[in-house]
């Protein structure tokens, strides 16, 4: 093999890496990470990640758990809210009626509204 050959094959890695590369960032941004369910709980563990939602491609709600506790988390590139703290485990039946009558931005609207009069914004 000449040295044309090599430095084609050079180049063909390369561009198959930057393939790689990019799509894995559009991935990212589309919000196809790693899911949180895939995350095994551990007995003794008092703080984890319950749920994760993508909102669009920056923002994404995060329920958390502390102890008996849960916290709702809007979470952005520049930001961090507070959406609501205290939170007890609900029924997932009333919880799949609240998703199907409301729309998201209604919801996110409520629980923003919701966040600012607990604080006295």
């Amino acid at each position: 093999m000449d040295m044309d050959s090599y430095l084609r094959f050079l180049l063909a890695l390369i561009f198959v890496i930057g393939l790689i590369a990019v799509f894995a960032a559009l991935a990212r941004r589309a919000g196809w990470g790693f899911p949180a369910s895939a995350i095994k709980r551990a007995a003794g563990r008092r703080l984890g990640v319950v749920e994760v939602t993508p909102l669009d491609g920056r923002r994404r709600l995060i329920l958390v758990r502390r102890d008996a506790v849960e916290h709702l988390l809007l979470v952005g590139p520049t930001s961090e809210l507070v959406i609501e703290t205290g939170i007890a485990g609900g029924d997932p039946a009333s919880f799949q009626h609240a998703l199907e009558t409301a729309s998201p931005a209604q919801a996110i609207e409520q629980a923003i509204d919701h966040s600012g009069k607990e604080t006295g914004q």
